[in-house]
């Protein structure tokens, strides 16, 4: 699931140079790229290269270069064998303390067979269970996790096989593993980019045309059909829409400038020529590959509840054994059998179903958490959800829809919401205004993007379209409120066109008029000041006036308002071109502009946003009241970022940022104190000059941040410094650029729609519908959950009614009350023994008995607590603090040893006694009688009355006793099982609305009748059938426990604050 776990780094000196300089490389990778090729002239590159850029280099100079550098490849990591892996779920977290308790198994066996006669088989048939149990959950382990760290597999996808080069003046077909630096490439439309390339010519073809940066800052350059070469950025930047290329340096930033292109983005339309800057590791996909691939992550926050729950189980295991060691030195044990005592109290304190209750809670989880569109990759990675408390999110297609959508119109001198409801019945304006039929007439034909065939019965707001975002949003709207585009175009044929390019920043067509048999139409939209500067009417109320200065102050208001909201503006003019001059068929010529452009009429704005989606500001005020911080990252411009910021909750109404103060106060920002802001929205050409003091401050000083314009490494930095706060951290991301901070994360996320395989090698859980709010339902836990049937909800067949997932911080909870549930019976099964060494009593539990409940009626009990309903106050607690609220702590081994697995001893006893002294055994006699019970030669052993008893007879009764115990045992856990469905509520309110738990009940107890009652079974594991009577021994017990923890519960309500209510058991 993206995640290995690497072995501690060795102390030699060696290993440790070796971490050092690991660390140093990977330190350089986490900055920013240096790189000036992007503003050199062509004449200063070809100097640079040392290449002619008309022939390109001789194949003597390639050969050397690439002796030099190396092939133009990615350079694997060292690989972690899979014999190495599959040893670590053998060997790793809880296992071993499963295989201590087998070896010691098989260590007492050997000293009884060295010392006995006809020994005892029961410690070597625990040893094979025990070995048996974790080799099994390490081979299930391991084929959940087989799937995982494939990150650098993904990459080498996305290296083309052959480049078409210039050498000598001669193209040539070469692999892609020997371009060089200097190399003359030429690529074309369906070609992935070899190396990272300085483009020196972009041909043109007419292509459709790739907008900007996505959701762009107000009045951002609209981009058009170009001549101009144009690539498929998605795979390094995780933005879907295809970026310009050219041979202008149109930025400082390398990553943003036209005339670099990268290695492995596709060329989507065009042809262009460029020189290779960088090759291999070297370039910049390179340098996210080695820095994804590099990256140690720290265990998962259920990992070291595991270890710490190991040196807990362990220090009251080792405490046990060695106290009762002394004792039976003590009463005259020799060595060797106070050794066996030692060894199997340390045993039975080892909960043997537990690891495997542990593993299936989670798989099942993790197979719900699917239908939840949720699919985790981690099994580990479901609790992590639940302990996280800084989620660091994507915007587009995470918070938002990655649909543009027309949002607000200015014509007429005013603003008006756009109307996007399928039957236009939120429209807050006259649809008959002349002004908005020319502003829509405008946005529809003036626009190449068209409804891909076949949806007629799709609503027009999710059919799919063919054309660029911001074409699309208008398409959709004028399609929305003006009927069929397409009939539109069809009554007025385009004659020509002149495409956007970033000099005019514009986009032009003439059409022949519907209205006018003898006329021409010319439209324009672009950005809104240079669409302006062309204008000298406007229209208003379908009439056209001189553009005034008073009507350019309030073009230039709306322009403001509009932008300040984030959305993308565009502006629309048109000019009926006079038939005395352009007749019908006349030749229009776009390339020697025989027509005019200038002295048009502005008819409006139309803006354009990637809106929330509809349950993304729901699930941030969840988190909020959650105790989770959420931190909105992308590489989006801040306007932009902030106001989606605003529209999903991350800042909260009212709160201001430190550039909000400066304009309420009048004063520069410089002046305003950061701290007073409690909002916060950072650029990424300033983090790029931080320090980490300084990026600390931030993240400790302000409870809502927006990171904007960032790049990967800094995506990586800003989850680093979250992590330094004590932060469990989230991340979503769907680009390779998000690869290194998806693997740093302590659960990394990816989008299932439009993320990368990278992106997805590299996250332990991968949301399917790209919704932020899926995420928030991996956090919490909805109305609990109503399977129909055991069978259905184990997953063999999907329940219709799509039962809750319990999730997260619901996964802690339960999986606490099913270690407290299983943690419980260790009493019973331990003190049965000590009492054995104590008193010389006969044996009241065997080994044998002990695994039928710890493997046997347990199992599905504690498996059922993990469907177990949320209550009510889980998404209001503050998230856990790994360092103080334990998955397994002292109070909750207090509680299940000290009190509850008491009262189950107690109840166990009574029935063992009650048996005997049936059977003429009174407790009396039985005290030191142990030696002689035990001895084969011994068959006239007399009981309370005189009878006397043979060896085989005894056995029949002390294995009567053992299935009692362990019916009691069941008995008293059905109340143990039901006061551990809740932590805090009483089960009145809980209620008994869980199914599988009911069914867990009654499968322990059919179980038990089972095992006590069918043929054979008295030879199979020496358990003999019971009298009815015997079943109720107990019963006065499992009410005791019932009662004892509903008062104990009842305290907690009522007096709240206390030591207790901080931290309940369970």
């Amino acid at each position: 699931a993206g995640r290995e776990y690497s072995p501690a780094a060795t102390t030699s000196e060696n290993g440790g140079g070796k971490r050092k300089q690991k660390e140093k490389e990977l330190d350089e990778l986490k900055k920013e790229v240096n790189l000036d090729d992007h503003k050199l002239s062509l004449d200063e590159l070809g100097r640079k290269y040392q290449v002619d850029l008309s022939r390109g280099l001789t194949s003597a100079r390639a050969a050397e270069i690439l002796a030099q550098d190396g092939p133009n490849a990615l350079t694997p990591p060292p690989t972690t064998p899979e014999w190495v892996k599959f040893c670590r779920q053998l060997f790793g977290g809880f296992s071993i303390l499963l295989w201590i308790g087998a070896i010691l198994c098989f260590l007492a066996y050997g000293i009884q067979a060295a010392m006995e006669d006809e020994p005892s088989n029961d410690n070597l048939y625990l040893g094979v269970v025990l070995a048996a149990v974790v080799i099994v959950t390490g081979c299930f382990s391991y084929y959940q996790e087989a799937k995982s760290s494939k990150i650098m597999d993904s990459f080498k996808n996305m290296v083309p096989q052959q480049a078409l080069v210039i050498r000598e003046g001669e193209k040539i077909q070469i692999n892609a593993e020997n371009v060089v630096v200097g190399d003359l490439v030429e690529v074309k439309g369906g070609d992935r980019v070899p190396a990272d390339m300085r483009i020196i010519s972009s041909h043109g073809c007419k292509v459709r045309r790739a907008p900007a940066a996505p959701l762009a800052a107000a009045g951002q350059e609209l981009t058009s059909p170009c001549p101009a070469r144009q690539v498929d950025n998605s795979s390094l930047t995780g933005e879907s829409e295809p970026q310009t290329r050219s041979p202008e340096f149109t930025h400082e930033n390398p990553l943003e400038t036209r005339n670099i292109c990268f290695f492995s983005t596709n060329c989507v339309e065009g042809t262009a020529r460029g020189i290779v800057i960088s090759t291999g590791d070297r370039t910049v996909m390179g340098r996210i590959a080695s820095l994804a691939s590099g990256l140690e992550v720290g265990r998962t926050p259920i990992a070291m509840e595991i270890e710490h729950f190991i040196r807990l189980i362990t220090g009251v295991a080792v405490f046990l054994g060695l106290s009762f060691f002394i004792l039976s030195l003590i009463l005259g044990y020799t060595w060797l059998e106070a050794v066996i005592f030692l060894i199997g109290i340390i045993v039975a304190n080892v909960p043997e179903g537990l690891l495997a209750t542990v593993t299936v809670c989670l798989t099942l989880t993790a197979k719900r958490m699917a239908r939840k569109n949720c699919l985790v990759k981690n099994l580990e990675a479901v609790e992590t959800l639940g302990s996280t408390s800084t989620i660091c999110s994507d915007k587009t297609g995470t918070l938002t829809q990655n649909r543009m959508t027309v949002a607000h119109m200015w014509f007429d001198n005013q603003i008006h919401e756009a109307d996007t409801t399928e039957d236009q019945s939120g429209a807050t304006f006259d649809k008959r205004s002349p002004t908005w039929a020319a502003l829509a007439r405008i946005a529809g034909l003036c626009n190449r993007a068209v409804f891909k065939p076949g949806q007629e019965n799709i609503s027009i707001s999710k059919r799919d379209t063919a054309g660029d975002a911001s074409e699309s949003a208008l398409l959709k709207c004028i399609q929305l409120s003006c009927g069929s585009v397409k009939k539109m175009r069809d009554k007025n044929p385009k004659v020509t066109e002149i495409p956007f390019n970033s000099t005019n920043k514009y986009q032009l067509s003439i059409h022949e008029r519907e209205d006018d048999p003898q006329g021409y139409l010319l439209v324009m939209k672009g950005a809104p000041e240079r669409i302006l500067d062309r204008c000298s009417r406007i229209l208003l109320q379908g009439q056209e006036v001189p553009l005034d200065e008073e009507m350019r102050e309030a073009f230039q208001n709306a322009y403001l308002e509009l932008g300040g909201l984030g959305e993308r503006v565009l502006g629309f003019c048109h000019l009926y071109l006079p038939p005395d001059k352009f007749p019908r068929g006349f030749r229009f010529d776009a390339d020697e502009i025989n027509f005019p452009t200038s002295d048009l009429c502005f008819v409006g704005l139309m803006s354009m946003i990637d809106p929330p989606r509809a349950a993304v500001p729901d699930a941030v005020g969840k988190c909020r009241s959650a105790g989770i911080k959420v931190i909105m990252v992308t590489g989006d411009h801040p306007i932009t970022a902030k106001a989606i910021a605003k529209g999903v909750g991350i800042i909260s109404e009212g709160n201001e940022t430190v550039e909000d103060i400066a304009a309420r106060l009048n004063i520069p920002v410089s002046q305003v104190n950061p701290r007073e802001a409690k909002a916060c929205v950072v650029h990424g050409s300033d983090l790029k000059d931080m320090t980490s003091e300084q990026l600390d401050e931030i993240l400790r000083n302000h409870t809502e941040i927006v990171f904007a314009r960032t790049s990967p490494q800094q995506k990586l930095i800003i989850v680093e410094g979250c992590q330094r706060q004590g932060a469990i951290v989230a991340v979503t991301g769907d680009g390779v650029n998000d690869s290194p901070a998806l693997k740093k994360a302590d659960i990394g996320i990816a989008m299932g729609i439009a993320g990368s395989d990278v992106s997805k090698q590299a996250a332990d859980m991968i949301l399917l519908d790209d919704n932020f709010a899926s995420i928030v339902t991996g956090v919490e836990e909805g109305e609990g959950c109503h399977c129909p049937n055991p069978v259905t909800s184990l997953g063999w067949e999907r329940d219709t009614r799509s039962p809750t997932t319990p999730t997260g911080r619901l996964i802690f909870d339960n999986l606490k009350k099913s270690i407290a549930y299983t943690l419980t019976s260790n009493i019973p099964e331990i003190t049965p023994f000590l009492l054995f060494i104590i008193a010389n009593i006969p044996l009241p539990l065997g080994t044998v008995t002990i695994l039928c409940i710890d493997l046997g009626t347990d199992m599905v009990p504690a498996i059922s607590l993990a469907y177990e309903a949320a209550e009510s106050d889980i998404m209001k607690r503050q998230p856990r603090n790994p360092k103080t609220d334990k998955l397994v702590n002292e109070r909750l081994i207090s509680m299940a040893y000290g009190q509850i697995g008491m009262i189950q001893a107690l109840g166990g006893f009574f029935t063992y006694f009650v048996i005997l002294a049936e059977n003429g055994f009174l407790p009396s006699t039985l005290v030191g009688i142990r030696l002689a019970w035990d001895d084969r030669s011994t068959n006239d052993l007399e009981d309370s009355y005189g009878q006397e008893w043979t060896y085989e007879q005894r056995k029949v009764v002390e294995f009567t006793c053992h299935t009692a115990f362990f019916a009691s045992i069941v008995v008293v856990q059905w109340a143990d099982l039901i006061i551990c469905k809740t932590r805090r509520n009483s089960v009145f309110q809980q209620g008994m609305k869980n199914k599988i738990l009911i069914f867990g009940l009654l499968e322990e107890t059919a179980l038990a009748a089972f095992l006590s009652y069918c043929p054979g079974m008295g030879v199979a594991l020496r358990m003999y059938p019971l009298k009815v009577t015997w079943w109720f021994c107990a019963f006065p017990y499992s009410l005791l426990i019932f009662a004892y923890d509903e008062v104990r519960k009842l305290i907690l309500r009522r007096y709240p604050g206390g030591e207790c209510h901080r931290d309940p058991p369970q």
